[in-house]
């Protein structure tokens, strides 16, 4: 197992949430939408420049830019 930011995986790839880092408003809102550690987490799909990202997460898309996703860890296998 190998763990990354979510802003480091390309489309595709996916991995369970094991830490989120970051303060005040970014860190509160990524946990309102349902991202908790333990969650499954799926890539979709990346834009050309790396901003926005697409993620599947608990049957639902979410998209963040990529600042808030460097905020995300993710074990991935190998």
């Amino acid at each position: 197992m190998i763990n990354k930011t979510l802003s480091d995986l390309k489309p595709g790839e996916k991995g369970k949430i094991t830490k989120i880092t970051g303060e005040g408003a970014v860190y509160r809102r990524i946990l309102d939408m349902g991202v908790i550690p333990g969650s499954e987490i799926k890539i979709e799909r990346v834009a050309p420049l790396g901003d926005p990202i697409e993620v599947r997460i608990r049957g639902y898309r979410l998209s963040f830019r990529k600042n808030e996703a460097a905020n995300i860890y993710v074990e991935v296998a190998e």
